[in-house]
């Protein structure tokens, strides 16, 4: 199975392939600064820059912060940026991966068979000495198929059963799953069952993922023993989205993303909420 992953290196050799992937830039930050500022800075060679809040997710409502981009959404944005099925396609951030990672998930949902992840992101990449450009390539004649549903996903209802009899993941922090503190949903604690799993412990220093065994060993502490039983939350569905790659490094391919997470479930007064 090929990695998820691509590494600096690998990309750069990629890239002078006469078969070059699609570079994605997907720098976005809760609170800013605007990744399109961010990108206009400086960016891989040939990349196209995607909003991660206007493109790869829904208006906010009743489905939480980020919902999934309607298919008219997301094909608009994936055909501007010359994404075909045929060639691959290479997501990127400033690291560690947290947005591009929703880039990931949302094409292989989508049914893109050829998506990875640049490892440790932008600060990877200049650390291994490669170059920037600050010119904006012109958009793209892509002709993918945006086809919903490759990937599993659960909704409230599904995720409160697997609290109940299988096992849910809370990829935020863990003072957030305690409770302790919500500093944008509107209540604080987690959906009663989840196991708190902060996705920050996926990674090294460096801000690229832990190798697959160190991941292995984390999920199987976790409880982590069937994918087809198991879904990810966190705050609004993207850093969940990093915890499934994850999950799939480790060898655990076909948990599902729970797409509303804590933002549509703390926000129906129906739902119960766990402290502690």
């Amino acid at each position: 199975m090929t990695s998820p992953l691509i590494t600096a290196a690998e990309l750069a050799a990629a890239l002078d392939s006469p078969h070059p992937p699609v570079l994605l830039d997907i720098r976005w930050q809760l609170g800013g600064p605007p990744g399109a500022e961010e990108y206009a800075k400086g960016h891989l060679p040939g990349a196209h820059y995607l909003d991660l809040d206007q493109e790869l997710a829904d208006p906010p409502g009743r489905a939480g912060r980020h919902p999934l981009p309607e298919t008219g959404r997301l094909t608009a944005a994936l055909h501007r940026a010359g994404v075909t099925s045929g060639r691959p396609v290479v997501a990127y951030d400033a690291g560690p991966s947290l947005s591009a990672a929703r880039a990931w998930w949302l094409l292989r949902w989508a049914g893109h068979p050829d998506v990875r992840v640049l490892d440790g992101g932008l600060a990877a990449w200049r650390a291994a000495g490669q170059t920037l450009s600050t010119e904006t390539p012109v958009p793209g004649d892509g002709d993918f198929r945006v086809e919903p549903g490759w990937l599993p996903t659960v909704d409230a209802a599904g995720a409160a059963e697997l609290g109940r009899t299988g096992l849910l993941l809370d990829a935020r922090a863990g003072e957030r799953h305690r409770g302790e503190t919500e500093p944008i949903d509107p209540r604080a604690g987690h959906i009663p069952g989840a196991t708190s799993a902060p996705t920050t412990e996926n990674l090294a220093a460096d801000g690229r993922f832990l190798p697959a065994a160190e991941l292995a060993s984390r999920f199987a502490a976790l409880g982590v023993t069937d994918p087809a039983n198991t879904a990810v939350y966190c705050g609004s569905g993207v850093t969940a989205a990093h915890q499934l790659l994850a999950l799939e490094l480790a060898g655990h391919k076909g948990a599902a993303l729970y797409p509303g997470s804590w933002s549509e479930w703390s926000a129906d007064p129906e739902n119960p909420v766990a402290i502690g």
